[in-house]
């Protein structure tokens, strides 16, 4: 339990062996924060070791569990890691000869649980990695080059010394590793020591559409990360240039809640012709308030995360960009400071449409009733935080921003978005959920 770099120190990092290796950093949803439920999940079988981490939840997760029982499997947690990695351990009912067929394995789980995942899995010599038929999690492909290839050589031409697989590209370059591409929708991929191929690829249900995350675009992804062969500081930066087109306002400067809300902020001033401006001093070293367990802690952590910066704020009409509002609690603690600092109005511009339902695909907003879009209307919420006024992207706002620049493969019908919490309609119709 901590934070990574408090863990993976280097006296941690020197007693690592060996060629290949899957780590992950939870982010809880369906089961507790405690140590029972870290990944990665590791097995022992007949055949050696098994280890499986996960990005996402199994919408199916009660019904997954008691065809695990009824196999007579015992289960130790409420992890989904343990509930997928037990499944692939059952026999799927095809022949296997010499050991077990792990992609067939692999598949038979993808078509009994078609949503919501992106996995690695570890055998002894080997590395699957899995994304959801759906899409609906990231995950990307590296290539791992020698430091002297020089940046012009293009990465299909460079040697591999290494290949790494992940939910987000950033990462790569501090690695000395290049994005090659995106594991596709319903792809297993196989890596080895003699390089990596796909083994298999499991189409939807029903020819169904793509159901990307599209709250991975506004708030999850780092932006420097690559999705549909687009940065999603360029697809943050487009969402601030529709919200002026939608929204505008008569104002002296414009700025960000930092740091998501600074690419939409910088689209924003670039569309309306206004100044941008920093008008907050982010403390580096708390954390997300979104993620904090309770309402308190989450209002007295926006307290020490913000100072003003009066100088920028004294006497000027602001607007403020942010991503996204969930619970609504942080907003107006932010609006306070700026008015004591001098601001004359504040106008709230959120660069996402409101939250009105609940994710069960890995997102932890758990319940309507948490979500104040679905309490208060833009202008109850403005009078609520303090502003002067407040307004929403559109949902076909954001859509159009992500589709502005991306680059689809095949068929560009065939691509889409997941916008359940926005507009109610799960990819997989609401999940039947017991737990």
């Amino acid at each position: 339990m901590g934070m990574v770099s408090n863990i993976f120190n280097d006296e941690a990092i020197k007693k690592l062996s060996g060629n290949l290796g899957i780590g992950h950093t939870r982010y809880s949803t369906s089961a507790a924060s405690e140590a029972v439920n870290s990944q990665p999940f590791v097995v022992h079988t007949a055949h050696g070791a098994l280890a499986t981490a996960h990005n996402g939840e199994l919408v199916n997760a009660a019904s997954l569990r008691r065809q695990v029982l009824e196999r007579g499997v015992g289960l130790s947690t409420h992890s989904d890691s343990e509930l997928i990695t037990q499944s692939l351990c059952l026999n799927p009912n095809t022949c296997e000869r010499d050991g077990p067929d792990w992609p067939a394995r692999i598949r038979h789980f993808m078509t009994e649980a078609p949503l919501s995942y992106s996995i690695v899995i570890m055998l002894k010599d080997k590395i699957y990695g899995v994304r959801d038929p759906y899409g609906n999690r990231p995950l990307c492909i590296g290539k791992i080059v020698p430091v002297d290839v020089d940046r012009k050589v293009k990465v299909e031409d460079a040697p591999a010394e290494g290949w790494v697989i992940s939910s987000e590209s950033c990462g790569f370059l501090s690695i000395g590793a290049r994005y090659v591409r995106e594991v596709e929708p319903g792809e297993i991929v196989e890596m080895t020591r003699n390089g990596i191929r796909t083994v298999d690829i499991v189409n939807r249900p029903d020819q169904k559409k793509m159901s990307f995350c599209i709250f991975e675009y506004v708030y999850f992804a780092r932006s420097d990360s690559l999705f549909e062969g687009q940065m999603v500081y360029s697809v943050r930066l487009q969402c601030g240039r529709q919200l002026a087109r939608e929204s505008p306002v008569t104002a002296d400067i414009v700025s960000s809640v930092p740091e998501s809300g600074t690419a939409a902020a910088h689209g924003y001033a670039r569309e309306s012709g206004l100044h941008f401006a920093e008008v907050l001093c982010k403390n580096r070293y708390v954390g997300r308030t979104f993620i904090q367990p309770s309402n308190r802690l989450r209002q007295l952590g926006v307290a020490k995360k913000f100072g003003a910066l009066s100088e920028n704020v004294a006497g000027k009409r602001l607007v403020l960009i942010d991503d996204s509002i969930v619970r609504g609690n942080t907003i107006g603690p932010i609006i306070k400071l700026l008015r004591d600092a001098g601001a004359t109005e504040v106008h709230i511009r959120i660069a996402s449409p409101p939250l009105l339902y609940p994710c069960y695909m890995g997102i932890n907003i758990p319940t309507r009733e948490e979500l104040i879009g679905n309490r208060m209307n833009p202008e109850e919420l403005a009078r609520h935080v303090g502003a002067d006024s407040l307004a929403y992207l559109s949902v076909e706002g954001l859509e159009e921003a992500v589709k502005l620049n991306r680059q689809t493969k095949g068929k560009r019908e065939q691509s889409g978005y997941c916008t359940a919490c926005l507009t109610g309609e799960y990819p997989g119709g609401v999940p039947d959920l017991e737990w």
